[in-house]
């Protein structure tokens, strides 16, 4: 078996804890959706960044209230450089499966599909 990196992003409009958890499960529910293969038993772990303009909450909170509270799971910060996305937040899923690379489907949701036109479609 390989693991496979998914990758996803989405926008909040304000920074507020509810905002960023509700945008959190709104990413990783449409990671799941297009990924039907996916189970959390076969997620190896998570990472989550946000930009610096997001101080309410760990967004991982947002996938332990989804029932992922085995889940080896890590928040960081964007390195904050000029002209990124603001109030964004980032996964990056280690997923282990036998899917191949082009299988796996990556999500961006709201602006963040700004990051990665070519997979927002």
């Amino acid at each position: 078996m390989t693991t496979r990196g998914i990758r996803g992003a989405t926008t909040i409009e304000f920074d507020t804890k509810d905002n960023a958890l509700s945008a959190t499960q709104e990413l990783l529910d449409a990671i799941l959706c297009a990924n039907p293969d996916l189970k959390v038993a076969d997620i190896a772990s998570a990472f989550f960044t946000v930009t610096d303009d997001i101080v309410s909450v760990h967004p991982a909170l947002g996938a332990r209230q989804m029932g992922w509270d085995q889940v080896p799971m890590m928040c960081a910060r964007e390195i904050p450089a000029e002209g990124s996305l603001p109030l964004c937040i980032r996964v990056l899923i280690h997923w282990n499966t036998d899917k191949t690379q082009n299988e796996v489907k990556h999500i961006y949701l709201r602006d963040a599909v700004k990051l990665r036109p070519d997979l927002a479609k």
